[in-house]
This record gives C-alpha cells, structure tokens and sequence, in this order.
C-alpha cells in the first residue's frame, strides 16, 4: 500500500457520533459518509435531528439526552440492531456552559457542563468499549478543545471538563493498547460558526463592548488570525481513521492555528 493510499480511511467503517445532528457533529458525520462510512447520529435535538434524516437519508438519528445514562445505554442498543458493532466512536456532545467569574456560576450550572462534557463521554466510553474490542480498526475520538490545554477565564467549567476529557483520553489509550484500540482526542480552537457567535455575544456584553471588537479580539488570539472551520476538524478525523493513523493513539491533536491564549 502506497503512502497516498494509506491516507484513504478504512472502507466500511461503523460509526456512531454524539452530538452528531448539527454544528461540528454534522460535518463530520457529512465526512464519514463520503469517506464510505455506516454513521449512526444522535442528538438532543428532535428538529435537528429531523433535518438530519431529511438531508442524509437512510442514516440512523437517534434522540438521546447525553446527561441521562439511561438514554445513552439505550442509543448502543441502536447501535446493536442496525451496525451489529461499532468501529469508531466520536465523543462530540457538549455544551459551552455558563460564562461568569467563579463566584458567579451556581452549582447546577456547574453540574451540567460536567455530565454533559464529561461524564457522558465516560458513558459513552463505557458502553463502546466491548464493541471496539470486536473491532479490527476501533477507534475512541474524544472532541475536546483548546481550553483543554489553556487557561480560560470566565469559562472555567467549560475548560477544566476539556482538561479532564485529555486526561480520559491519555489513561484509556494506555489501558486500551493491548486490545488494540486507539485513543485520540482532537482539539478544536475557535471554531466558525453560531456556538461561537454566542460564546463571542455573551464575552461582550458581560466585559461591555461591541460584538465586533470583541470578534477580533478572539482573532487576535490565533497566529493564523483566522478561525478553523468545521471541514478542519473532521478532516483531521478522518485522517486519524486510515492506516497512516495506525500507530496515533493517546495524541491530543491541536486544530487551532495555534491559539496562544484564552
């Protein structure tokens, strides 16, 4: 096999991807299709959801709330009857949690990031694991994020659940490796799109400037001085699932332009 040729994903991939409807999600089920992939979506959001099915035909969308373990057990039963197995799981779900200074940011919304971030990909992790053990080419992609390697003032529940999904990532490459299972996570910077034009929203008006300056502040922050796209991550994605990625495991791989702070 060629060096161009090892860059192909491997044909056929079962795939099942949380938070997988809409945003980051989308394009990277969007990705795996064109790569040849059987992708299994799911997603909070019924309407999401719904145009989901309408623009991927004959793709399973399931609705699950990730913070409810119930819900998730009952996705991998999905996932049983239609795939009979899984080779690639993305652990994308998550939200963007409050934006506040520590002493303004109650207990449940506290709570929340952590299941959503954290403990769902725990659980997700769970229940995926005996399925890519059968696997010849399984697979564990955590999404994380730059705040998963930075300091992040005013979003500090967001950041320390990114900081513990590397640290999840790291322990279960180790503990995997001899099952053969890799373990990766991708680490988004700022990501284009209407998540980001509300993190952006809601930084100016606490901090009272205008949205556009503090747009460019956030540019500011890139080397590049551009944000990464959606089509960046999942093509890192798809890079991490064929054979040139075959010996990549416990990487927490940066798609940011090199954000410098936060």
């Amino acid at each position: 096999m060629s060096v161009l040729q090892r860059l192909q994903p491997y044909p056929g991939l079962r795939v099942l991807i949380s938070g997988g409807a809409a945003g980051i999600g989308e394009v990277l089920a969007a990705a795996y299709l064109e790569a040849g992939a059987q992708v299994h979506v799911c997603d909070v959001s019924e309407p999401a959801l719904a145009a989901f099915r309408d623009k991927y035909p004959g793709t399973v969308a399931t609705r699950a709330d990730v913070s409810d373990a119930v819900q998730i057990e009952a996705v991998f039963k999905v996932q049983r009857e239609h795939f009979g197995g899984l080779d690639v799981l993305v652990n994308n779900a998550g939200i963007a949690g409050p934006t506040g200074g520590i002493d303004a940011i109650s207990d449940a919304e506290w709570q929340a990031t952590i299941n959503i971030n954290l403990t769902a990909q725990y659980r997700f992790a769970h229940h995926a694991v005996p399925m890519l053990k059968a696997s010849s080419h399984g697979h564990l992609l955590h999404i994380a994020s730059v705040a998963g390697r930075l300091g992040y003032a005013w979003r500090t529940p967001y950041a320390a659940t990114k900081w513990a999904i590397v640290g999840l990532m790291k322990s279960l490459a180790s503990e995997l490796g001899e099952s053969d299972i890799r373990v990766n996570a991708l680490l988004p910077g700022i990501v284009e799109g209407p998540r980001m034009d509300g993190v952006i929203r809601a930084r100016a008006e606490q901090v009272g400037v205008p949205e556009a300056e503090m747009r460019q502040e956030y540019l500011n922050k890139i080397s590049l001085k551009r944000m990464v796209t959606a089509e960046d991550v999942a093509a890192m994605a798809l890079f991490l699932c064929s054979p040139a990625a075959r010996n990549v495991t416990g990487q927490a791989i940066s798609v940011d332009g090199n954000v410098e702070y936060l």
